[in-house]
Order: structure tokens, then C-alpha cells, then sequence
């Protein structure tokens, strides 16, 4: 049960008495989460049997039942009970995401192991197939855009964001191929269990994830990513900004190794869009 979806699916339809006790779970929920019944009655000028029947209200059978769904929600954030009042005024919201992106790519050059790059750069170059994987919102459009940097220099590599499909890829991988996964939380267990089982063959594997994690734990190359999230619930993370920057970096490390290949391969990319599409050699490489 969450508490607080019931609490706006009725918002407007509380008594003043039961709208006090609102007002304290949404504006004061540490004190609510710990506080007895009497405390709480007192706190919202009502009485216990007044907030009894709030509680079976809210579909609990009883207060006790109500605090122990209650302190559920503590687990999903309180930050998500009462956002952080930000300024909704375009400039300011656009100055609010770009200078997080900005801080981002700052934080991730200054934490960024060389050693570890040109490792992973290494065995990138050398990888015979090369498969992305990634799940969820954002680890998904980043192993997606590991796909879309190295196909162009001649790099052979798939993507998958299907669990099944990515377990699948991995028992069928060969001792020459490369495995890298995108994690954001670090927690995707199903990554990990691809990470396991390529060490177990002698696959080489690549994490672009929070350092001290279960995925970084699995992987033999560790691209440790590892940047603090705001309080504004609604910004999107910018955290995929470091995540961008870092798969550009590997791309260009690649490109570097293997020049030739990559530059036969980007010729002939744009050879197609200029007879096919752009008429010259000015416009981005694809869009």
C-alpha cells in the first residue's frame, strides 16, 4: 500500500480534522513516522479514535498497521513526498539542467583512471564482436550509444537491453569477443549474472558503473562512474551526461588504436550520405 498515492487520489475530500493529519504525514513525516497515536492526535488538535478512523480510511486496519505502511515509505524517499521548491521559469530551469550537466562532465574528468581507459580502450580495439548491453531508461540508450560510436570505426558490436536476449549473447560469446554493460545504480543483477558467466568462459568484460557496486564486483574492467544525484525529483539525471561523455572518450581511444580501420570505415559512411543525402562533407556524420 503506498500511503501518499491514496493521500492525492483524495485530495479535496478530507475533513478539516483528517486534513490537519494530512498536513502533518506530508509536512512533518519524520515526526509522523516515529509518533504514537496520541502524539499525532495531539499534534493535529484531534482525538485518537479520529485517528483511528483516518487510518481505515487510508484502507489500514489499524493505526499500527498504518504506521508499518508508513514506514514503507521511508524506503522510496522522502524527497519524493515534498519536492524541492525550484523556479519553474524557463531560463531558470534551463540554466537549473545545463549547469547540472555541466558540473557532471566536470566531476567525471577530474575521476576518471587513465589506466583503466586504456585498458578498456585495448580490449575494444582488439574485440572480434563487441556486445553492448544495457537496461532500463538510461543504460539502454547508453549501450545504444556505444553501438552508434564504434559501428562507424569498423568495430563489430550488437546491443541488447532484453535480459534473456543478453544471457543468451553471453553463452554464445567467443574468447576473443567483449562484453560491456552500462549500470547506473550498479545493481542490475541480471548484468551481473552476464558478468559471472563471462569470466567463467574466459570472456573479457567492461562496467561503465558506480564503482563500489555488484556490477563493478562482477566486471574484469571497471569505468567507475560515480557522481552524486540532486534533490529536484522532476530534473532528469544528469548523470547520463558523464555516462555520454565516457563512451565518446573509449570511441575516440578506439579510433586512435585502430586509424586505419576506422578511417577506411568513416570514409566510406560518408561517401553514402554525401551522394545520398547532403551534396558535401559539412554536415555531422549521420544524424
Amino acid at each position: 500500500m503506498d500511503i501518499f498515492a491514496t493521500l492525492q487520489e483524495e485530495t479535496g475530500q478530507f475533513s478539516p480534522s483528517e486534513q490537519r493529519i494530512v498536513d502533518i504525514l506530508l509536512d512533518q513525516f519524520d515526526f509522523a513516522v516515529n509518533a504514537s497515536i496520541i502524539e499525532l492526535a495531539e499534534r493535529a488538535q484531534v482525538s485518537p479514535p479520529t485517528v483511528t478512523r483516518f487510518c481505515r480510511r487510508l484502507g489500514c486496519q489499524s493505526f499500527a498497521d498504518f504506521k508499518v505502511n508508513l514506514a514503507r515509505t521511508a524506503y522510496v524517499g522522502v524527497r519524493y513526498l515534498n519536492p524541492e521548491a525550484e523556479s519553474t521559469k524557463p531560463a531558470d530551469v534551463a540554466a537549473d539542467v545545463i549547469t547540472k550537466a555541466q558540473n557532471a562532465l566536470y566531476l567525471v574528468h577530474r575521476a576518471l583512471d587513465p589506466d583503466m581507459l586504456e585498458k578498456a580502450a585495448d580490449r575494444l580495439s582488439r574485440a572480434e564482436m563487441l556486445y553492448a548491453f544495457g537496461s532500463g531508461g538510461n543504460s539502454s540508450m547508453i549501450a545504444g550509444e556505444i553501438q552508434n560510436r564504434l559501428f562507424r570505426l569498423g568495430v563489430r558490436v550488437t546491443v541488447s537491453n532484453d535480459h534473456a536476449m543478453q544471457l543468451m549473447m553471453t553463452a554464445a560469446a567467443r574468447s576473443n569477443d567483449v562484453i560491456i554493460g552500462s549500470s547506473l545504480s550498479g545493481r542490475n543483477g541480471e548484468l551481473v549474472r552476464c558478468f559471472n558467466l563471462a569470466r567463467e568462459n574466459g570472456i573479457a568484460t567492461i562496467a561503465l558503473t558506480q564503482s563500489d557496486s555488484p556490477v563493478a564486483r562482477a566486471a574484469e574492467i571497471v569505468i567507475g562512474i560515480d557522481l552524486p544525484e540532486g534533490e529536484n525529483i522532476f530534473r532528469p539525471t544528469s548523470t547520463r551526461f558523464a555516462y555520454l561523455a565516457v563512451v565518446d572518450v573509449l570511441a575516440s581511444l578506439v579510433a586512435y588504436r585502430n586509424r586505419k580501420t576506422s578511417q577506411i570505415t568513416l570514409r566510406h559512411i560518408k561517401q553514402q550520405l554525401v551522394e545520398h543525402r547532403d551534396g558535401d562533407d559539412r554536415q555531422p556524420l549521420g544524424d
